[in-house]
């Protein structure tokens, strides 16, 4: 298999497609592009399979199959290694955990919009009405999984799974603009902070040695 991911510093869906990836426990390569680069347009230009994503990232690629969209990626990789590597066992818990990442996928446009993902980066900023508003419904979410279902691990439902891998661009988000949490929180954030994909992904982003302006944002803290 082949995955292509952009900027790790700044692509949060390119993070999940590598996290739902590692989770699978498949061997893939890994090609990372500028998707405003003339690298990524070449490469689009010279391999038709990648033209359904329109020009997005991640993209797996496993033999004469694309998909494209995390979420999609996930799901494809679930059929492929067993679904319980990724989701629940039970229900209850299964239920909540897609929605979870459901309404991650789609929602949170505040939070996005006004705290771009930045790993380099630690940052003040002045949130909006909404982006509160986004924060405090994912802090909810994480309090009821923990809660309800988090007891046989440090993890929202316990073991590392598909909720975890979706919000794991939100804690480096949180991480970037210092965002308060109450305790349960920052024990979470730390737990996946500390993961050993995360570790790789973040000395990656640090290692990386481009600079997208419009995400950016805000005075150093």
């Amino acid at each position: 298999m082949k995955l292509i991911i952009g900027n790790k510093n700044y692509s949060s869906w390119s993070l999940r497609g590598w996290l739902a990836a590692k989770q699978s426990g498949l061997s893939f390569d890994e090609l990372t592009v500028h998707i405003d680069g003339d690298d990524w347009q070449t490469i689009r230009q010279e391999q038709d399979e990648f033209q359904p994503s329109a020009g997005k990232v991640p993209v797996l690629w496993d033999g004469d199959t694309v998909v494209w969209d995390s979420l999609a990626m996930l799901e494809y990789l679930a059929d492929k290694v067993g679904r319980d590597r990724y989701w629940p066992k039970t229900d209850e818990a299964r239920g909540m955990a897609r929605a979870m990442v459901a309404e991650m996928h789609s929602s949170f446009i505040a939070l996005r919009r006004n705290c771009p993902m930045n790993i380099r980066a630690r940052v003040a900023v002045e949130l909006e009405d909404a982006t509160r508003a986004d924060i405090v419904r994912i802090l909810g979410l994480w309090a009821e999984a923990r809660a309800r279902f988090g007891k046989g691990g440090p993890y929202l439902f316990g073991t590392f799974s598909a909720a975890d891998i979706f919000y794991a661009p939100i804690v480096c988000r949180f991480v970037t603009y210092g965002i308060g949490v109450p305790g349960f929180a920052q024990t979470y954030m730390q737990a996946i902070w500390e993961h050993d994909w995360m570790q790789q992904w973040v000395a990656g982003a640090l290692a990386e040695e481009w600079t997208i302006s419009q995400f950016e944002v805000g005075e150093t803290a």
